[in-house]
């Protein structure tokens, strides 16, 4: 059996570029190879001072496909937002997060996560 109890945690934070979704979007976090990963924050903050509307995908690598978890939702000026907001995402080996907005360079995204070594993956 797998012993999956000890991790590492992880913090990556970004300026969001991209307009386009799916390939083209801007890569928050990838799990690694051989690891899952929980996500215990994913925080946007806009630093415009007009209301801005942020984009999250899921790359599933398994189904090979962007799946979005946030879509066109809208951001306050000059505020954050909290997704998860308690809540956890569990990833798999190869799974990306990416963010796209309506805009360049308005959202900020921020994203902490734990990671297991998992050798079955």
């Amino acid at each position: 059996m797998v012993e999956l109890a000890s991790y590492k945690t992880t913090t990556e934070a970004i300026t969001v570029s991209s307009t386009t979704a799916g390939a083209a979007a801007n890569v928050l976090y990838t799990c690694p190879l051989n690891h899952n990963a929980t996500i215990d924050a994913l925080m946007f903050s806009n630093n415009n001072a007009n209301a801005k509307k942020v984009n999250v995908q899921l790359f599933h690598k398994e189904a090979g496909s962007y799946k979005h978890i946030l879509k066109a939702h809208s951001i306050a000026a000059n505020s954050t937002y909290n997704l998860l907001n308690n809540s956890h995402l569990h990833l798999h080996s190869g799974d990306i997060v990416v963010v796209h907005g309506e805009t360049t360079n308005t959202i900020e995204a921020t994203i902490s996560v734990r990671e297991r070594y998992n050798p079955n993956r």
